[in-house]
This record gives structure tokens, sequence and C-alpha cells, in this order.
């Protein structure tokens, strides 16, 4: 592919970084707020299931506990709004596999045609709407059930019950006792953190968008701009889990000055996703001048590159003041407006310009609120 002069003839070797060793890639990794997140919740997993079975042997002295602690376990969820309505479901779907594994071979006998039978109701069971996100378990139920108790009667019947309803229980209390979640701060971190790799991409296109580029390095920023876009899916997904988790959550009130407002994080996330957009319109505006050969004037290059890369400094910093660029930008549209350029080039600047200006008026309010945050 022909490199098209973007700004400087030359192409510039980029510094050699050294590869973070594996120490400080896993102590990177474990200081993210959805690792510990993650982490935590295995914890409590864990400590629901013991506690769980532990009641199931010692209490009720039941003799199969195994829905117990398997119970518990799928019990604790990342909130505890969505604890309290899984263990409902979950409720409901094991004294549907229940019922199926007590009634069936009842009228029908034990077999494996009886076995069929059950795990085909069992699967369309959980299609049903309320149980949807735990309708495995009737069929699973059943299938322990049946699998483990060749006859079946009645005083089986109460202690799977009795051994859900424990489980369920316990993996509430342990979700609210133990450091019951509160995510909206992990929600916070994370969209800023894609604030500052915004900013930190616009920086890193401006200092490449002074030399000649190639198809190839066009690609890779493209790729840089999905990336992101990856982000603010798990982003949105935070947000939507940090919004949930201040229901039904006692550390509320413990906690009042760490809890953000997720609205607020929403509207952040609309401006982010417009700002991406509007940064990969112009790579691909780019490489649309590489693969046509155009080079670019000497003047705009450099101007443009400098306000570029300083809204990307002002976007990563949360005292950054996006606003106070526009006068800039405008300035040097009408520098360019006063210059004679080729008909050619016209259509790349003015788009250029317009995308610039569009990041600093979309991204900008969020940049303000970052600052009077900080």
């Amino acid at each position: 592919m022909t490199e098209a002069g973007v700004g400087q003839s030359e192409k510039v070797n980029p510094p050699v970084t050294t590869s973070p060793s594996a120490w400080q890639r896993l102590t990177e990794t474990l200081n993210r707020p959805t690792t510990q997140a993650d982490l935590l919740q295995i914890l409590k997993s864990v400590l629901a299931a013991m506690i769980a079975w532990l009641l199931a042997v010692n209490v009720f002295e039941l003799a199969q506990p195994f829905l117990a602690p398997w119970t518990a376990l799928m019990t604790v969820h990342a909130t505890i709004h969505r604890s309290l309505s899984r263990g409902m479901q979950i409720v409901l779907a094991t004294l549907l596999g229940v019922g199926l594994a007590y009634g069936f071979p009842f009228f029908f006998g034990m077999g494996v045609g009886t076995l069929g039978m059950v795990l085909l109701i069992g699967l369309l069971l959980s299609r049903i709407g309320y149980i949807r996100d735990e309708g495995i378990v009737v069929a699973t139920t059943a299938l322990f059930v049946l699998t483990t108790n060749w006859r079946v009667d009645e005083t089986m019947l109460l202690d799977r019950v009795l051994d859900t309803l424990a489980g369920v229980v316990i993996g509430v209390l342990v979700n609210v006792l133990v450091v019951p979640p509160l995510n909206t701060q992990m929600a916070e971190q994370y969209v800023e953190g894609i604030d500052r790799g915004l900013g930190r991409l616009l920086m890193d296109l401006a200092e490449d968008a002074r030399r000649p580029w190639t198809d190839e390095d066009s690609s890779v920023w493209v790729d840089r701009t999905r990336k992101l876009d990856d982000d603010l899916d798990n982003a949105w997904e935070l947000v939507r889990e940090a919004q949930e988790s201040v229901r039904w959550n006692p550390r509320r009130r413990w906690s009042q000055e760490a809890i953000g407002d997720p609205a607020e994080y929403e509207l952040t996330l609309v401006r982010l996703e417009e700002g991406i957009a509007q940064t990969r319109s112009m790579v691909r505006l780019i490489h649309e001048s590489t693969v046509d050969a155009v080079e670019w004037d000497d003047y705009f290059a450099e101007r443009w590159c400098d306000l570029l890369e300083e809204v990307g400094r002002r976007i990563s910093e949360p005292e950054g003041d996006l606003a106070a660029l526009t006068d800039e930008v405008r300035a040097l549209a009408k520098e360019l407006a006063e210059r004679r350029m080729s008909d050619v080039l016209w259509p790349i600047y003015g788009t250029l310009v317009s995308a610039l200006l569009n990041i600093i008026r979309i991204v900008g309010n969020e940049a303000g609120s970052r600052a009077a945050r900080a």
C-alpha cells in the first residue's frame, strides 16, 4: 500500500517499551474492582454452600442434603435484589422439578422412558417467563432426584423442598450480611476508565497522524475504537448492576458518601458512545486520504494534530476543560477559509474539524462533571 504524506515526510519509529512482567500483570488484574468483586462473590458462594451443607446435615439431618449447598451456591449473586429474585425462581423451579420427579414415577413407574418424559417436560417448563433465568433448575432437580432415589415417597419430597429452602435462605443471608454488594463505585471507576481510554486514543491518534499512514495503521486504530465499544458494553452492564445493587441494600445507609447516582453514568455512556463514533469517523477519513494518496497541508496537519492531542489530554484528565478549546478549533476553521487550498482537501479538513468540535461538545460535559467531582 502506498503511503500518503500526512505531515512529516518520514515515518518515525515508535519508542521501544518493555512488556510488564507476569507479576505486574497479576497485580494489575487483582487491583481491578471487577476482579475484587468477582473474588468476593466466589468466597461468599463457597461460604454459603458450606453453611447450607452443615445446616442440612446437622440440623435437619437429611440423608442426601445435596440440594441445600447447590441452591445456596446459585443464590449468591452480584446484587441482593438479584439474589432474592433468583432465589424465589429457584424455589419455584425446584418445586416443579421435585413434583415431576415424584409424580411421573408414581403413575408410570421408574425407567428410562419416565426419565426422558420428566426431562422433556422440565426443559419445556424452563422456558416459562417468570422462572426463565433459573428454569434449567426444573430439569436438573428432577434429574438429581430421580437418579438418587429410585423409590420416591412423601418423605423424600419434603426433604428436597426443605433442602432448597435452606439453601436459598442461607445464600440470601450470606449475601446480605457479608459485605453486601454495592457496585456504584465500581461502575464509576469503569466509566472513568473509558473516559481516560478515549483520551489516550485521541492523543495517540494525533501522534500517528503527524506521519505517513498505511492501510494497516488505520485498521489498528479502527480496532482500538471497537475495543472501546466492547468496554462500553461492559460498562452498561455494570451501570445496570449498580442501579440494582442499591435496592434493599443495608450498605446504602452505611456508605452514603460513597454512593454515586447511576443515572448520571448512563448519560456519560451515551456521550462516550457518540465520542467514540466521531473518533472512528476521523480514523476512516484519514484512512481514505491515505488510500487516495492525498497529502495534507503541513499547516493544517500541525494545527489539527496539536488540537486533537490537547483534546485527548483534557478528556483523560479530571481537571481538563474541553469547552475552552472550542474557540481554538473554530479559529482553525476560519484560518482555513482564508487560505487557498485544493478543492479535494476541503471535504477532509472540514469533516475533521467538525468531528473535533463534536467531540468537544459531546464529551465536554462529562469532562466538566468529572472535574467537579475530583
